[in-house]
Formats: structure tokens, sequence, C-alpha cells
């Protein structure tokens, strides 16, 4: 199951509560730029109008330029392909302030590229800071155990 792009800032910027797996409607040379590893979640995020999802300001450049369409948009709205009844169960709980859905990470499985999307919480600043305290005490109490041996 490789990984194509982790979305490095979501488990830091927010609190991921639900995890959601759903695949992406994309075109075959989106695919191909896709699988080789040419695509950024930075900024990106998950919409959701008229009960679909969407994967909005995803990069995914062109994989052959001198090949590609003239109308090719690679920051495009992507269609995430998800059960109506989690859309229902995600639009009651977005609907809750502070609440937004957060692109992970892009794979793919037997073929079929998929996107891991969380149902996030914003973290403040002094979360961020406990995160980071957390973090430095665990590297430090590895550090001590290992000279210990």
């Amino acid at each position: 199951m490789p990984t194509y792009a982790i979305n490095k800032r979501a488990n830091y910027d927010y609190e991921i509560l639900e995890k959601i797996e759903g695949g992406l409607v994309l075109a075959g040379y989106e695919v191909k730029s896709i699988k080789t590893g040419h695509i950024s979640l930075k900024g990106a995020f998950v919409t959701i109008h008229e009960n679909q999802a969407y994967l909005t300001n995803a990069n995914i450049p062109a994989y052959q330029v001198l090949n590609m369409p003239k109308e090719y948009d690679p920051n495009r709205s992507r269609k995430v392909l998800i059960h109506k009844r989690e859309i229902k169960s995600l639009l009651g709980k977005i609907s809750q302030k502070g609440l937004t859905l957060v692109p992970i990470r892009v794979y793919s499985t037997r073929g079929l590229i998929k996107l891991e999307f969380g149902l996030g919480k914003g973290k403040k600043k002094i979360d961020k800071r406990e995160d980071i305290k957390k973090r430095e005490a665990k590297i430090n109490m590895n550090r001590i155990l290992k000279n210990k041996y």
C-alpha cells in the first residue's frame, strides 16, 4: 500500500477526531502524476456541496506538460467517493463550530487512489506547545534509557 502524499501539518494544526477513507475521481494523466509522487496536500481541505464531497485546493501538476489539455487546472476540485450516510453524518458534525475536514494522506489500494481525511478540530497555540513538550520528554526518556543499557 504505497503512500503518495502526507499532510504533515494536519496533526500539528488539528486534533483529528475521526478518520474517513474515500476514493478520488481523477483523470488518467492525474493518476500517472500522483503515482510518480507529484501531489501536494498543503493548504487542501474537503468540502461538501449538494451531498457530494470534494477535495479542494490539492495541487496535482501535469504529468507531461506538452500533452496536457489547455484547460487543465492543477488545483481544481476533485470528487471524493464516500457513502451518502457518511456524508450526512459529516454534515451534522461539521455544522458544529470549529470542526473541519482535513486531508491526511493519499495512497493506493489495489490500484485505486484513495484519500484519507479526518474530522479535525483546530488546535490553539497552547495545545501545540503541550504536544511539543510531550514529544521532547519522550525523546529525552528514550535517550536516557538508551544510554543506561
